[in-house]
């Protein structure tokens, strides 16, 4: 019976599947090696203070549920401000928070945060709801959602309210809301 279903008839013409290119040993995996050694070459506080900087941008890029083009890209420049990291890794370790934040998001977010706001300095914990809002707004809108998202952050974070009421302000014309009333008030 299963002769009948897998057996090529004999006027049937098999046609042979292509197989799959095998990575080249030396190519693309020898860069992530030699970032990944980059990263495991950093005293151990400062690496966890990377990833999760880097985790909570993506769960801020991710709070509506898509990390667009241009979120992605303003992950990787704030992962390389201040010379923190070189484009190679902030593009590796963006793209690995990327896909922690897309299938652990939620589970992991307050960890995460817990975990950084304790290696984290004040300034460093400012700066990284200041770079929230740069992702977010990257792609031209921030979003209800990822309003709240980075609240939610910036209270794990302890930030002080008048900090984020400043931070907000930078961002005032990004907000969809704003965008939605200037749309309303400007139409003919």
């Amino acid at each position: 019976m299963f002769d009948r279903f897998f057996k090529p008839k004999p006027d049937t013409t098999v046609v042979e599947r292509p197989v799959a290119p095998v990575a080249d040993p030396t190519g693309d995996t020898a860069t992530v090696r030699r970032i990944v050694a980059k990263l495991e070459a950093m005293p151990p506080e400062q690496a966890r203070l990377i990833a999760s900087a880097a985790y909570t941008l993506a769960r801020a890029a991710n709070a509506d549920l898509d990390i667009s083009d241009e979120e992605t890209a303003a992950i990787e420049r704030e992962l390389q401000a201040n010379e923190a990291l070189d484009e190679a890794t902030a593009v590796l370790v963006t793209e690995m928070a990327k896909l922690q934040a897309k299938t652990v998001g939620g589970t992991e977010d307050y960890v995460v945060t817990r975990e950084f706001k304790k290696l984290a300095d004040e300034a460093q914990r400012i700066a990284v709801v200041r770079a929230c809002y740069a992702v977010m707004a990257a792609n031209g809108t921030i979003s209800a959602e990822e309003t709240g998202t980075v609240n939610e952050i910036a209270d794990e974070l302890d930030i002080d309210e008048d900090v984020l009421r400043a931070i907000r302000a930078e961002y005032h014309e990004q907000f969809s809301s704003v965008q939605q009333i200037r749309r309303i008030t400007q139409a003919p």
